[in-house]
This record gives C-alpha cells, structure tokens and sequence, in this order.
C-alpha cells in the first residue's frame, strides 16, 4: 500500500495561491489537512501563533470594542455581534456574559491559537482563532470595521508565542458519540426526569444512567420527548421570526457554545442553507444535515422548559432552541405554543 505524502507548509501555499477566493475551511478539506495546519504554513505572512487558552485570549478580546464571535458545527455557523466581558474563568468551564455576547467556554479544547491578518480593498481584515488538539476550529472573533484596530498590534505583543514553526502537529479527531439508550431503564429515566428541577441537571442523569442526550430522547416518550420532521426546523424559524417571539439559540463544539437571546426578523433561504441575516446576529443551517429533530420538554422551578434540538446523522447536536423566559420578555408561552404545532414524524408518516 502506497503512504500519501504528506503535505507540506510550501505545498499549503502554493494551493491558497492557486485558490486565493477558497474559504480556509474548504481549502483544508481539499488538501486533507486540518484548518488550523492551514493558518500554521501562512506564520510570518500575515499569521502569527498566539497562545489559545481563554484566560488569555478573552480578556484581550474585551481591548478589541465592537468585533464578531463566530462559533461552528459542521451544520451551523452561529455569528454575534458585540463585545467581550464580565469573563468568568474556571478550570474546566469559563463563561463570558454581555447582552450580545454570550459564551460557555471548555478551556481544555482550546489548544492552537492564531491571529490572522489579511489585507482586502477594504483595509486589513484581523482575526484571532482557536483550535483544538486536531485542528478544528473552536472559536473565532473578527473586527470590524468599527473594532478598536489600534489594540490589535498591542494584543498580538501579549499573546504571541516565542516559537512561530510553520509546521502543525495534530492528534486525531474524536469521532462524534452516536445515540447510546439503556431501553431496560426507560421507566427510571422518566421518574428521575420528572424529578428534575433545572435542565443542567438533566446531562447528569443520562450519565448516571450511562446513556446520552440523543439515546434517553429516543426512549423516553411523551410527555418527555416528541421526535419532529427534520424540515420542522424551518417551519420553527419561520414561525418564531413571523410571531416576532424571543428564543435562545444555542450553538456549540466541545471547545465553545455560543448562545443567541433575541428575536429572529429577517430569514433567507439559499440552496441547502436557511440564514437568519439580523443586524447582531447571522447564523446559518444546512437543513439538509439535519437528519433528527426533537421537542423536548424538562421540567424546572419555574416550569417547564420546552427546546427544538436538531441532531445531525451521526448523532451530534446542531442547536437547541428555548423560549425567553426573563421577567418582563416571557416569551414561553408563546413559544410553547409554536412548538406544540411542530408536526411529529409519525403524524406526518400517517
């Protein structure tokens, strides 16, 4: 059997100057290669490794004023528009928390780190990026136009790293958890899940029953769990936008969730991609990965919390999506409504 070469940072070059209008992210699935070895052959031109932890890199975002958080699955790019704050770290959880920026963060996922300069008609285009041990993107931010372009030189001195190698080691790609349920302990999965009183606890269930979010989905039944069409996903933007309603949207890797609290006003469709385009917020959906959606309901202290949660064919989430529930934006009950419509895939098999 013949061993392919491997792919050198002269090779990487010399194909993003063949292809200079390629996404990074396209360019690295061409060349078989990992986003982050991508940046690494471009050090010194423009790219600069910088060191990834979020105690680092968080607290000089907040120096960057306006720029835009971008977090991804391979499904959905979620896109925020604001600023960084009220950072609170932790050794294996941190958070930000602004009105616009909303982070849960899993420091031990944030391993390379980047910060990226390009230049354009429109001036320099910056970004600092963060990978995990293979390569993948956890977490992005961009300045804009408005962005504090005056700190970006300051911020490079402080996170830069000594050693600038062109070369990027990579370990190997978790695979993605499929659906894992324990059928012989449906009937304790729903007395423990009626006795739930917040949805973080819900995770520590399934662990403690040695299944997972997707596995205890496909067991529990109703009143718990009712499985959707997968196209009910636009329906549900569709709705939420047309009722002008409040929804949280949740986004996340293992290395970051980003999380969107708001209403949806402008939906634009385009090919496979559903986009909400809003003046703080894009994201954008293949609604043809979608291959499960599920409406979920837990119950809190202060009632029950119903969730839209799409699940791509290997069995890793895409979003959630809850109604508001802040004191004086009570969504909820108007987002219950909208997702006690959603139509289940037996009523429409039938």
């Amino acid at each position: 059997m013949t061993q392919q070469k491997a792919v050198t940072p002269h090779d990487i070059r010399s194909f993003m100057a063949e292809h200079p209008k390629l996404r990074a992210r396209d360019a690295a699935d061409q060349l078989g290669i990992s986003e982050a070895q991508l940046l690494a052959a471009t050090i010194g031109e423009g790219t600069t490794r910088i060191t990834a932890h979020p105690d680092a890199i968080i607290p000089a975002a907040e120096d960057l004023g306006e720029v835009m958080a971008l977090t991804r699955v391979d499904a959905c790019v979620h896109e925020k528009v604001g600023r960084y704050g009220n950072y609170h770290p932790g050794e294996h959880a941190s958070m930000t928390l602004t009105d616009d920026i909303d982070l849960r963060i899993f420091p031990k996922h944030w391993v390379h780190g980047f910060a990226v300069e390009t230049q354009s008609d429109a001036g320099p285009r910056r970004s600092l990026q963060v990978f995990d041990a293979a390569g993948d993107a956890v977490h992005k931010i961009h300045l804009r136009e408005g962005s504090n372009h005056d700190a970006w030189h300051d911020v490079l001195a402080r996170l830069a790293h000594a050693d600038q190698p062109q070369e990027q080691p990579t370990a190997p790609r978790s695979p993605v958890e499929g659906p894992k349920s324990r059928p012989e302990k449906a009937d304790l999965l729903r007395a423990e899940w009626t006795r739930l009183t917040d949805t973080h606890q819900f995770l520590r269930l399934c662990a403690k029953l040695k299944m997972n979010r997707l596995g205890a989905y496909r067991i529990a039944g109703a009143p718990f769990a009712r499985q959707l069409m997968p196209d009910a996903a636009n329906t549900m933007l569709e709705a939420v936008r047309d009722a002008g309603i409040e929804v949280m949207i949740f986004v996340g890797n293992m290395g970051c969730i980003q999380i969107h609290t708001g209403p949806i006003q402008t939906l634009t469709p385009m090919g496979p991609w559903q986009n909400v385009m809003d003046p703080g917020f894009n994201l954008h959906l293949r609604r043809d990965k979608i291959a499960e959606l599920w409406a979920i309901e837990k119950p809190t202290q202060r009632g029950p919390a119903i969730s839209v949660e799409a699940f791509d064919a290997d069995g890793g989430l895409i979003f959630q999506v809850f109604g508001v529930g802040k004191e004086g934006r009570d969504s909820r009950p108007a987002w219950n409504r909208l997702v006690a419509d959603l139509p289940t895939r037996e009523e429409v098999a039938a």
